[in-house]
């Protein structure tokens, strides 16, 4: 194995792996229509990006014209639900994977050092890429207002999870470009700078557009909802950054500070999830949002089940999904140690960022959209 990599190289190795995947799928999506594409792909991973897009809960197939359930017949085929499924979890991890090894080969090729000035300039994408995805869930809202998409089919879905990561990683991948060459030519002192700038420009327009959709009949504004989530997980992650130094401190050797950030995202997640499913109607939102993946989907219904009805009433039934977010983060933290830095500083940087974005992310998203009540 080592030898044919040496021969033909492991970005060739990729590049030959994407392409023939690629081909791949859509040669027997052709060859087998129905039970490849329909019943697969449609089903599991196209189906719940349009059933999102128009704010549906459940999206019919009938012979390729994607209707709501409601006005399907019975032999209207396969249907699909908004979120994701562990089918599409299958799918869905090995291509971020894929993903991943190719951001890594362009970080390479592009020698960009100091790496942890790299992942603290990026933090503001992972903000980006969760007021990004909100801005699909304003569609849905003007959709239900006026029957109209905000951007057509299929153009809107890549605003949507899972095709939302490739949009914000192409934009990532553009402003990194833009950064280091600045920074190879003396434009600027580190890459850093302007790639911290590029991503909050993005932010700041996205949030700007998310402000003027406040102001129209299908959005509105909860200020304290996003205080109290943001104050919520800062508190969490003080919280457990200090047991952590006090009890077992050479769990954040390796990350360092990085680890606060790590930890921060995943409890962003996890407030914004215990007040968007159980909290969303005491800070003045109509009803509380139903949860859309089946990790928390789960745990809720697990507790919900466990506890007496009234105890459910009185703290809600989604807390754990924050006990379970600040315990997976504390355990990241601690697998990459002082040894993984200094062997794959590269891998191991790549990894938090992944890490961070696939917490910060959906937790931005849910408390943003709860925020502007969409």
């Amino acid at each position: 194995m080592d030898e044919f990599i040496e021969r033909y190289g492991a970005e060739r190795i990729w590049a030959a792996t994407v392409v023939l995947l690629a081909v791949s799928v859509a040669l027997a999506a052709s060859l087998f229509y129905q039970s490849v594409y329909v019943e697969l792909i449609w089903q599991y991973y196209w189906g719940p990006v349009v059933a999102d897009a128009h704010g549906w809960s459940c999206i019919a197939w009938a012979d390729g014209q994607q209707i709501h359930c409601s006005n399907a017949g019975a032999n209207a085929g396969p249907t699909a639900e908004p979120g994701y499924t562990f089918v599409s979890y299958a799918g869905y991890i090995p291509t971020l994977v894929l993903m991943a090894i190719g951001v890594l080969f362009l970080v390479r090729r592009l020698e960009i050092e100091r790496y942890r000035a790299g992942f603290f300039a990026l933090f503001p994408f992972m903000l980006f890429g969760g007021a990004l995805r909100v801005v699909e869930d304003t569609s849905v809202a003007a959709y239900r207002e006026t029957g109209e998409l905000m951007m057509g089919l299929p153009w809107i879905g890549f605003l949507i999870s899972p095709l939302i990561y490739f949009t914000v990683a192409l934009l990532t991948v553009l402003a990194v470009v833009v950064a280091v060459w600045l920074d190879r030519t003396d434009r600027v002192s580190g890459y850093e700078y302007p790639l911290a700038a590029i991503g909050t420009a993005y932010l700041t327009l996205t949030l700007a557009y998310l402000g003027y959709a406040s102001t129209q009949p299908y959005a509105d504004f909860h200020p304290l909802l996003l205080v109290t989530t943001l104050v919520g997980a800062t508190l969490a992650t003080a919280v457990t950054w200090l047991l952590i130094g006090r009890f077992a401190p050479e769990i954040n050797r390796g990350t360092e500070y990085m680890g606060v950030v790590v930890i921060w995202a995943h409890a962003v997640d996890g407030v914004a999830n215990v007040i968007g499913l159980d909290w969303a109607t005491a800070f003045g939102l109509e009803h509380n949002l139903t949860p859309k993946h089946p990790i928390n989907g789960a745990i809720v219904d697990i507790t919900g089940s466990v506890l007496p009805p009234n105890v459910v009433d009185a703290i809600g039934a989604a807390w754990p999904f924050l006990l379970v977010k600040l315990v997976a983060a504390t355990f990241v933290v601690w697998v990459f140690n002082e040894e993984i830095f200094d062997e794959q500083p590269r891998f191991a940087i790549l990894m938090l960022i992944t890490v961070v974005a696939v917490g910060l992310g959906p937790g931005t998203r849910d408390m943003l959209r709860a925020t502007f009540g969409v």
